[in-house]
């Protein structure tokens, strides 16, 4: 039986033809609609590639409020046992990333547990803003584990007069 040729698509993303059918079994067991399992490039060693496979961490995704104000977008998450210095806020113009980490506790063990719901580990969250927002002047404070980031609205309405000088 003669191999049917790769289009030049294929080839590089080591997927096949579009017409090949696949099913949503695919995406769990790892496959995907090109065919291919999704993995790491190999121009890492497979000893390394491995070890990169083990250390990596399901995140959690952070639970938030996102509304607006007049002048503000104001983002509220339950951070409650995240250390500061375990949170990190990244804020664009458009976009603002949480990201941060809660440590497992120590008492007991999964055999005490008569219920055993509360997240620990790594989380992220990215919330695509709805308008354009000043992050100079943005602000975010923590209380009793609820984060609340107030982000001022752009004004792309706003004018100011500019004196030309004359040399």
């Amino acid at each position: 039986m003669a191999k049917e040729k790769r289009s030049l698509f294929e080839w590089l993303t080591g997927g096949s033809s579009a017409g090949d059918d696949f099913a949503f079994d695919d995406l769990e067991t790892g496959g995907s609609a090109y065919g291919a399992k999704a993995t790491l490039p190999t121009t890492l060693p497979r000893e390394r590639r491995d070890t990169v496979e083990e250390e990596r961490e399901p995140e959690g995704e952070l639970a938030v409020d996102v509304y607006q104000t007049p002048t503000h977008i104001v983002i509220k998450a339950m951070i409650a046992g995240v250390k500061p210095e375990d949170l990190d806020v990244s804020i664009t113009r458009d976009l603002v990333t949480l990201r941060g980490k809660r440590e497992k506790h120590t008492e007991g063990t999964s055999g005490d547990f008569f219920f055993q719901e509360l997240y620990w580990g790594a989380f992220s969250r990215t919330i695509v803003l709805p308008q354009e927002v000043e992050i100079e002047e943005a602000e975010a404070t923590e209380k009793h584990g609820l984060l609340i980031i107030r982000l001022p609205k752009l004004d792309k309405g706003r004018q100011a007069k500019l004196k030309v000088k004359s040399n």
